[in-house]
């Protein structure tokens, strides 16, 4: 029986991802590359391991069977070339990243330069996704989330600023129509800009001061998703719609325009930065392994 490793390793990408367009994405390779790997390694077994239908890939009974004894035999083999990837002067081979919009737009971009030109045998690959995944089922060596969000058995390192601020801003023209709010509750009588999460959460806005926490479940014209969509509503906020909630690093440049101003700004709330996070029960890839300790020698300030 003479089956390629690759063969192999696309069949369990492809199981993993439940289809081959997710395949792809997750892996880099194209589509039809995926299916005629699974086609060629299905006609060498002499048995079907994926159904197949418009909408949807699974695997057969004996596609489980193999995913499940063939997933930890893959995973040994990629530790042990990573192994010898220990070997080298400088650590090579490619980093993928799973992160949130806010990670790419405001942690990542004081690290990455810095850090590819470090390891320039490094290729980093960065995935965006709002919703808290399994990195390694998503296909990737690590992940950047808050803390609330993290499992336990995570090993999780510190990225970013160590506190972020969740700040509240509008623009002068609908503050001068509609007044400035002076407590966290007048926003009840506003027009407030919101986002959903991809699981389908909206969280309230929270506010802290001299002690005293209140959460306001606001109303508003404009609910847009996490993350792509943010801009949008920083766009309607600008153009006088209502006030919209997000990172204070986010929306600085805006307000140091004068598009937006600062709205209860005393009751803004500091929290935690961001973690890079991996799984602590696997090697780590010498990639990963480089990226951790820059990001341990390179902390970002405030």
């Amino acid at each position: 029986m003479d089956v390629e490793l690759g063969d192999l390793g696309a069949f369990v990408t492809v199981a993993r991802a439940k289809g081959f367009r997710e395949g792809a994405r997750i892996s880099g390779a194209s589509p039809s590359a995926l299916s005629e790997a699974v086609r060629r390694l299905e006609a060498e077994l002499g048995v079907r391991l994926l159904n197949r239908t418009t909408r949807s890939v699974a695997p057969t009974e004996a596609g489980e069977m193999l995913l499940a004894r063939l997933a930890p035999a893959l995973g040994e083999v990629e530790a042990a070339l990573d192994a010898v990837n220990g070997f080298r002067d400088r650590p090579a081979g490619t980093l993928k990243l799973n992160v949130p919009i806010s990670a790419a737009r405001l942690v990542l971009p004081r690290t990455v330069p810095a850090f590819l030109a470090a390891y320039p045998d490094i290729r980093l690959e960065v995935m965006t996704d709002e919703s808290f995944v399994d990195v390694l089922a998503a296909g990737c060596d690590a992940g950047i989330r808050y803390g609330e969000r993290l499992e336990q058995d995570m090993i999780a390192v510190p990225i970013g600023p160590p506190t972020q601020v969740y700040g509240f801003a509008a623009s002068p023209a609908y503050l001068d129509r509609h007044g400035r709010p002076e407590h966290p509750r007048d926003l009840l009588n506003h027009s407030c800009l919101r986002h959903r999460f991809p699981s389908g959460n909206m969280p309230n806005w929270e506010f802290e001061k001299n002690g005293e926490v209140v959460v306001v479940e606001p109303k508003g014209p404009l609910i847009v998703q996490a993350g792509g969509a943010i801009d949008l509503a920083i766009e309607a906020a600008a153009a006088g719609i209502g006030i919209i909630a997000l990172f204070e690093e986010w929306l600085r440049p805006h307000l140091e325009s004068g598009a937006l101003e600062p709205v209860l700004q005393p009751w803004w709330q500091e929290f935690p930065g961001p973690f890079l996070y991996y799984p602590g029960r696997r090697l780590v890839p010498a990639p990963l392994r480089a990226f951790v300790d820059f990001v341990k020698s390179h902390p970002i300030e405030a």
